[in-house]
């Protein structure tokens, strides 16, 4: 697994070093181009050093954002040039807003930033599209072999159907074990009908297989222990189903958990005083920071709220609402009110996609976020952190610990105002929906540093400049 990493990872770090050398060269070429064609005056080396470093390290930062480096990125070519669009757009703002303010004295003619942008948009969506067509980010792709062909096994042929869910690794086929359940597990994938005996240690080596992912239904008694044990010590990576899920979708199948995974498996590490202390810091610190700069919109949300049936209803603008938070521990989260008064005049309901209860100026507020900003009131109290599973309604909770397995364990940690959850799942309504939440929430839980945390902020910005989530 640890090697599945380490290439996955090489991948994404040959492709930022790769675009930012593409980035810096465009730019140089765009002041090639408007020196000698007259445009403008030559600038100085360490001018145009500075503001090409500006604007490639702004470029990538932005890209991050909206999730053009992201390992677990599942889009068409059509919408990484969507992502493209927004990201330059961004980097175009903000150098203008960089270069106006901080680096005055090595300021550029207004011309050389825009053309930066449109050839540097030019030239990334014809390197995406190469690297798509020749399939380069596949390169160096793991040959993996799956043991086992029964229920749990197909759970990768049915949650990894299309090519970019395997865009890491090249799968050879699934291997049946005695004890599969056939009859429910994989119907249209590669069967291997190899002998696991000696012969299964060549068979691996006439192949190239580099990892060896255990799928099977019945373990005991039917795994060749030795002969994984051999393939180990030979540099063949064995990994259980669980694991190679987690890695390469960034969840926990949670219907497959069993409690001696939970026990080995690296995470899950409770937080110690000084990065709670840490976090409590930089999460009361960035509150104060967009409480400053989003009060307006915070302002005019307030008073459309209240002219588009608050002053007819008597209905207040804000809504508040009893959630469970870390520990099981109840709190009161305030939001700007997104529904009719009367919404839940006949009890707790699941909240829909296109929920007839939501108002006009709900919609908009909810698809961009702005219904959530005054939960930055329950960040600065402590009951709320930046990043976190999204906290649920206790009445829904004592149903979901019911219904769903390992529910509970995602109240160890604050529920937060952005969450692994809502990047890769947006929206969710339903006991099922949970459950699939539930896998990311776990991810979290299980991996939860300050690296992550400033990954997912970054990335939410994907969610408000799209719309997507609510």
């Amino acid at each position: 697994m640890a090697k599945s990493k380490r290439r996955q990872s090489n991948r994404l770090n040959a492709l930022v070093f790769v675009e930012s050398l593409l980035i810096a060269y465009v730019c140089y070429i765009a002041n090639f181009l408007l020196t000698n064609l007259q445009v403008t005056a030559k600038p100085s080396s360490d001018t145009l050093v500075v503001n090409i470093l500006i604007i490639t390290v702004t470029a990538l930062i932005c890209g991050l954002s909206v999730g053009l480096y992201e390992s677990k990125l599942r889009e068409t070519f059509r919408g990484i040039v969507r992502r493209l669009f927004v990201s330059l757009g961004l980097t175009c703002l903000l150098v203008f807003i960089i270069s106006g303010f901080l680096f005055t004295d090595s300021a550029m003619p207004a011309i050389y930033i825009p053309l930066c942008i449109a050839l540097n948009l030019i030239s990334l969506v014809l390197f995406r599209y190469f690297i798509d067509r020749i399939g380069i980010v596949g390169m160096g792709k793991t040959r993996i072999l799956v043991l086992g062909a029964g229920t749990r096994a197909s759970i990768i042929e049915t949650r990894m159907r299309r090519d970019v869910d395997r865009i890491a690794f090249e799968l050879v086929g699934f291997v049946p074990i005695a004890g599969d359940d056939r009859e429910n597990g994989i119907k249209n994938e590669r069967i291997i009908h190899a002998k696991i005996d000696d012969s299964f240690r060549q068979f691996l080596i006439d192949n190239d297989i580099e990892e060896l992912v255990i799928a099977c239904d019945q373990r005991r008694g039917t795994l060749p222990v030795s002969i994984l044990f051999d393939c180990r010590l030979k540099g063949i990576e064995v990994t259980d189903l669980l694991d190679f899920m987690e890695r390469e979708i960034g969840q926990i199948v949670v219907e497959l958990m069993y409690p001696s995974w939970v026990i080995y498996s690296k995470g899950f590490h409770s937080q110690h005083s000084i990065r709670e202390s840490l976090d409590n810091v930089l999460n009361i610190s960035l509150s104060m920071i967009i409480l400053f700069f989003t009060w307006p919109i915070m302002l005019v949300t307030s008073l459309i709220i209240y002219l588009d049936d608050g002053r007819r209803t008597g209905a207040s603008v804000f809504y508040k609402q009893e959630r469970v938070g870390k520990d099981g521990k109840l709190f009161n989260i305030l939001k700007f009110r997104s529904m009719r008064p009367d919404a839940e005049k006949d009890g707790a309901k699941w909240a829909s996609k296109d929920d007839n209860r939501v108002t006009s100026i709900g919609n908009f507020i909810r698809k961009y976020r702005i219904d959530e900003l005054p939960q930055l009131f329950n960040v600065l109290k402590g009951e709320m952190s930046f990043v976190g599973p999204r906290p649920e309604r206790p009445q829904f909770v004592q149903q979901l610990v019911k219904e769903v397995p390992y529910y509970n364990q995602r109240h160890n940690v604050k529920p937060g105002l952005a969450g692994w959850a809502q990047l890769n799942y947006p929206y969710g309504a339903s006991v099922k929906d949970s459950l699939e939440k539930l896998k990311f929430d776990l991810f979290y839980v299980k991996h939860q540093s300050l690296l992550l945390d400033i990954l997912i902020l970054i990335r939410t910005v994907e969610i408000v400049l799209f719309g997507k989530g609510r």
